[in-house]
């Protein structure tokens, strides 16, 4: 059974969408099949994928609110080990008509069981915010990993969210865990990312990643040209950042993924 991770942080910004597609394609590329779901409504990450959502007849709008079996709204991607649940701008009002169904914070719980032995890895890129998407994605997860960035009050507003994860933890998903804490938009140039750097590994201890995510101008195109970095530019610093992320994910659990071709390289 795949492990579901959803990838989460209220604050905008952060590299969230950034982090679930590389993330995503990274984890493909080792030849772990992957899916990742994009539940924000903004799209990104269908978008960064290249695939434009308006053309999409199924969407993860469609399985949250229109009963659309998840599998049916699958699609795959220019990477063979990789494939999307693609969002749509319909998805702003889904929270609404969502709030009287039954059993609404596991509706996509529900969902993805079906899909969870297909994939090693099920990827959710959540919305900038903590409302029922979020709840319904970090729900129907095994972790989450919270993305935060080398800037100025870079811990403002985690405190919510780790109290929406222990809530979520207390009512809903027990197993819920953090995956880890992922530094984003590192500068090596200023002594600021480093001093956050510190900051976040003094709050967080041993959860926080060693890979780091550095800015890179190739990291920051991808998206408009609706690829990930590895596509885009395989040797750039944010392609090699996410390859060492996705390589120690999977060492995290080597429990689940011991003939990984990470472990065949060793």
């Amino acid at each position: 059974m795949g492990k579901v991770i959803s990838i989460a942080n209220q604050k905008g910004g952060v590299g969230k969408t950034t982090s679930s597609i590389n993330l995503a394609a990274s984890l493909a590329a080792i030849e772990h099949p992957t899916l990742l779901i994009d539940i924000d409504p903004q799209n990104n990450s269908t978008s960064g994928l290249g695939i434009e959502s308006k053309s999409v007849s199924s969407s993860i709008y469609e399985v949250l609110v229109g009963g659309v079996d998840a599998k049916d709204a699958v699609l795959n991607t220019d990477l063979p080990f990789l494939d999307l649940i693609p969002s749509h701008i319909n998805l702003v009002g889904a929270e609404i008509e969502m709030i009287d169904r039954p059993k609404r914070e596991r509706i996509l719980t529900e969902a993805l069981a079906e899909l969870r032995d297909r994939y090693d890895f099920i990827i959710i890129d959540c919305p900038p915010s903590l409302g029922l998407l979020t709840i319904n994605s970090l729900t129907a997860s095994d972790s989450v990993l919270i993305p935060v960035q080398c800037e100025y009050f870079a811990l403002e507003g985690l405190g919510q969210l780790l109290n929406t994860i222990k809530i979520v933890r207390q009512h809903l998903n027990k197993e819920l865990e953090i995956e880890g804490v992922l530094l984003t938009m590192y500068d090596m140039r200023t002594r600021l990312s480093s001093q956050v750097a510190e900051e976040v590994k003094r709050y967080f201890g041993d959860k926080v990643f060693e890979s780091i995510i550095a800015r890179n101008v190739r990291l920051a195109e991808s998206p408009s040209f609706g690829k990930p970095a590895l596509l885009y530019d395989s040797t750039s610093n944010g392609a090699q950042n996410y390859l060492a992320l996705a390589r120690e994910i999977i060492i995290r659990n080597k429990k689940l993924f011991r003939n990984s071709p990470v472990f065949e390289q060793n």
